[in-house]
């Protein structure tokens, strides 16, 4: 085994110790585009996240340049990480921009804010695409074997980070809305004198009553001590 080797796998051990360590999704995705920057041969790197109907959104960046290539291939729907989501490749590579024809509306104008090379990797968790990470070098041709095999290890990581971290999001917001709905349920028992049942009944109907999310009419209740206006009053 290689000193560079040894490095290697003590760098991603570092990684992986201070994802779990991270609160959230962007904490998380900041941490892994910034630990490209060390150990693949890029100069900018960029994560895009993919919502729950799979479409694409900005995630981080760790330059200007990289956010503009970001919300162009959102604009066109053209580029790598479009590619990745919708062919459901593992790795898209570009040698160099100026002279790519796959994307050339997006191809054009990112070598012109001076990237020329990408490779872009799939984050995946349960086998659905959670994400693209995206490595930028402002030189052609500048990404080699070694960097795609490390690409690929760094994508591992960061795609059981980041699925984690929805989970664990999820899940405090779960936890949150049913805090909510029970500080509601209160405040309409102690009002009207109902029980615990038909308080939560109450929150129920004014949520399909006025096309609005339960959690969000218990949140108003709980600030503002009403309901949503035009709906029916209380019946005990």
């Amino acid at each position: 085994m290689t000193e560079h080797t040894v490095e290697t796998a003590a760098a991603f051990a570092r990684l992986a110790l201070e994802l779990h360590q991270e609160d959230g999704v962007e904490e998380t995705i900041d941490a892994v585009a910034r630990f490209a920057l060390n150990a693949v041969n890029c100069t900018q790197a960029g994560i895009l996240l993919a919502g729950r109907s799979g479409r694409l959104d900005l995630g981080t960046t760790t330059d200007p340049a990289v956010e503009k290539a970001d919300l162009l291939q959102l604009e066109l729907g053209q580029g790598p990480a479009q590619a990745i989501v919708a062919d459901r490749e593992a790795v898209v590579v570009v040698p160099d921009l100026a002279s790519d024809h796959r994307w050339p509306l997006w191809s054009g104008a990112v070598a012109d804010l001076g990237l020329r090379t990408v490779l872009a990797v799939r984050l995946q968790a349960h086998d659905k695409t959670v994400g693209v990470l995206e490595l930028f070098n402002s030189d052609p041709f500048a990404f080699d074997d070694d960097d795609i095999a490390v690409a690929h290890i760094l994508a591992r990581h960061a795609s059981v980070a980041v699925g984690t971290a929805r989970q664990e999001e999820t899940l405090w917001q779960a936890i949150d809305a049913r805090k909510l709905i029970g500080q509601a349920q209160g405040i309409l028992m102690e009002r009207f004198g109902l029980d615990g049942d038909r308080a939560f009944a109450v929150l129920q109907r004014y949520s399909q009553d006025n096309n609005v999310k339960l959690r969000e009419v218990a949140r108003r209740l709980v600030d503002t001590g009403l309901l949503p206006k035009g709906s029916k009053p209380v019946q005990q």
